[in-house]
């Protein structure tokens, strides 16, 4: 099956983009740009929590698949996103505590890919992701997800530690993967649960960490200090997989 995510281009069209409902997942604007369209444009996107990403005309040009562009391009996602109550129905259908993953900051496709398709196999309920500085879900995370796009819900949301807060009123606990945290084998990871993962540079966010009810550690032997991403994040789901069925 191919996957394909689109880009609108052109004022018009992307005005209507944006009130027709279309999930925008990132916004391109000539730098500079300032005239009538494109502040409807601006307020559309702040509205609809739009990442807008102001670039240069030769950036522009590069993105354009027509050549008139006009100043704007959106990009598309490839797949339509849930929401968090998708998820947690989710749960509710299969009569399960839910165990849902969520990903501060990952930006580089190829991981969040592997991440939904470990989510899939290890039995979680959906994934939630933030609306900035993170992927959206591309052909790229489509394709390296392997199909689990089809079977996952992936909810974008604006802010996550008041998600994890309000998932807490849900009775939800929460783990976080840090090398500072306890080891993960001396954890109680069972019952309701949410699989916290930061980006490989800076980890997990401090806003996001402070919200957490615990901090994992995964035992390493070797000489480097840490797991890719998505490793680390099936190293950690497996671990809660375990002590779910025991």
């Amino acid at each position: 099956m191919g996957y394909q995510e689109f880009t609108i281009e052109g004022r018009n069209a992307v005005i209507e983009a944006f009130r027709s409902g279309r999930e925008v997942d990132k916004l391109y604007i000539l730098d500079g740009c300032q005239d009538g369209p494109v502040a409807t444009i601006k307020r559309e996107a702040k509205k609809h929590d739009t990442l807008i990403k102001f670039v240069t005309k030769e950036r522009l040009d590069q993105l354009s698949e027509t050549g008139k562009h006009q100043g704007v391009i959106a990009v598309i996602a490839a797949y339509e996103y849930s929401t968090v109550e998708d998820i947690l129905e989710n749960a509710r259908k299969k009569n399960e505590a839910p165990f849902v993953f969520l990903l501060d900051n990952i930006e580089d496709p190829h991981n969040l890919g592997a991440i939904i398709r470990t989510a899939n196999l290890a039995g979680a309920h959906g994934v939630i992701i933030p609306k900035n500085r993170a992927a959206g879900l591309t052909a790229t995370v489509a394709r390296t997800s392997a199909g689990a796009l089809n079977y996952t819900p992936v909810a974008k949301v604006t802010n996550l530690a008041k998600t994890i807060e309000e998932l807490k009123k849900e009775g939800m606990w929460f783990v976080c993967a840090d090398m500072d945290g306890k080891v993960m084998y001396d954890l109680d990871l069972k019952g309701a649960i949410g699989l916290v993962i930061g980006n490989e540079g800076e980890g997990v966010g401090r806003l996001v960490k402070e919200k957490c009810d615990m901090v994992a550690s995964i035992p390493m032997k070797g000489d480097i200090d840490s797991l890719n991403a998505s490793v680390a994040a099936g190293v950690l789901a497996y671990e809660i997989v375990r002590q779910r069925m025991s």
